[in-house]
């Protein structure tokens, strides 16, 4: 990319932010309900109620200690409640943060839509593919801007690595490495709940569409990636931000096989989830890789695009290119066969929340629209379906079904608890 077009490329997601902020200013508030006041739900919370176009009018969470406390970051401006149902009945809310646990995700951004709301759902989108169709659909259907926390997405820096590669600038990238790594060992606990159930939980609103199951609590708040009936382990928490780049960067909507191992081998301590998984997917001329390791830290960077000319490194904080050398027959240089290049990154959060309250305004579809963030969900399910299954599984991207497998298909959908419903 020459330093003209890098230039205007960032102006261009300067000026996205800037107008958001001017065209959905003082005279036109936009107002915000949250749903799951978790961590990172009170996090995105925040950024939200740093933009001065936006007003704070409802929060919900089924733990009063978490309500509380995203009731006091809008300085009390919000009111509390403990069902979503009766947030979205609210008609001065234009649009909602979706940060409950994973296994919410599909049915509060559908009642949501319903309701006439925009909406920022968190990833892992959700934990199966019909679920994301239906996402999708009732998206389209109402009319809504539905952005997911794919911050990524919305990177300056990302956007100019994608140009990169899809450019040819670090040759012809034929394999991608990701993984997410760290060392929890000896295992993970509850942390703010004891062993009884206390009164400010609300335990079966908790499980709402998941199996009813006694209380457990080291089954909510954080560690609940770690059982299957909410979410899907490290393959869908991080595998949902650094898969996203690699898809993107490929211009593809889905692999064309998967395969998948892992087990929880080292940590016992009541999750499901695996502590080492490795996942392989094959996309036309590339192979793309995941890692997920909770035993052991060793090199924790992220993602990796091998180029024939150079490797880049990509993150958060900027990426960096490392020249190849070619020493293959009928060369005669050890000359590089590029220069290195490097460039920072940052901000996240603030341009991805620039980009939903600015396609808020316009109508058109974010950065992280639905439908990217449903074709990179299934990836991640894919990934666990394989690894169950201990089969190579082949997906059909039109049909959205795993071919000539009944049994991946079963383990990709599971029947909600009565009454919950995806169904009007």
């Amino acid at each position: 990319m020459s330093n003209d077009t890098r230039r205007a490329f960032s102006a261009g997601i300067a000026a996205t932010a800037w107008s958001s902020q001017r065209i959905l200013g003082a005279n036109d508030r936009v107002r915000i309900g949250l749903i799951g006041c978790g961590g990172r739900g009170r996090g995105l919370w925040r950024t939200f109620l740093r933009k001065p176009m936006v007003e704070p009018v409802a929060a919900c969470d089924v733990y009063e200690p978490n309500l509380n406390r995203a009731i006091q970051a809008s300085e009390g401006k919000a009111a509390g409640f403990r069902d979503f149902r009766r947030l979205l009945e609210r008609k001065d809310i234009d649009a909602v943060i979706v940060a409950a646990p994973d296994h919410w995700h599909a049915l509060q951004t559908v009642f949501a839509c319903r309701a006439g709301k925009d909406v920022y759902v968190e990833k892992p989108l959700c934990l199966m593919p019909s679920e994301g169709r239906a996402m999708v659909d009732a998206a389209r259907r109402y009319n809504r801007i539905v952005q997911v926390g794919s911050q990524q997405r919305s990177g300056v820096h990302y956007a100019h690595a994608i140009e990169l590669i899809r450019g040819g600038a670090i040759g012809a990238v034929h394999h991608i490495t990701t993984h997410w790594t760290r060392n929890m060992m000896p295992g993970f606990r509850p942390l703010e709940i004891g062993p009884e159930l206390p009164p400010t939980l609300d335990w079966d609103m908790w499980l709402g569409p998941a199996p009813k199951v006694a209380f457990d609590p080291f089954r909510c708040l954080y560690n609940y990636r770690w059982f299957k009936s909410y979410s899907g382990g490290q393959m869908t928490n991080w595998g949902a931000h650094s898969l996203d780049i690699a898809r993107w960067a490929l211009g593809a909507k889905a692999p064309d096989a998967v395969a998948s191992f892992g087990a929880r081998f080292a940590i016992h301590d009541g999750g499901e989830t695996p502590d080492v998984q490795q996942t392989i997917y094959s996309f036309p001329n590339c192979v793309v890789s995941w890692v997920s390791r909770e035993i052991s830290a060793g090199n924790t960077t992220l993602l990796d695009f091998h180029g024939t000319k150079g490797t880049m490194t990509l993150t958060r904080e900027g990426f960096t290119v490392a020249p190849e050398v070619w020493t293959g027959a009928g060369t005669n240089s050890k000359d590089a066969a590029m220069s290195p290049l490097k460039e920072t990154g940052g901000n996240l959060d603030s341009l991805h929340v620039d980009n939903f309250l600015a396609c808020m305004k316009s109508r058109q579809r974010p950065n992280a629209d639905i439908e990217e963030g449903h074709r990179t969900a299934v990836m991640c399910q894919l990934g666990n379906a394989a690894m169950r299954t201990g089969r190579v599984l082949r997906w059909d991207p039109d049909k959205e079904t795993v071919i000539g497998d009944g049994e991946a298909n079963r383990v990709l959908h599971w029947d909600y608890r009565p009454p919950w419903s995806l169904s009007e």
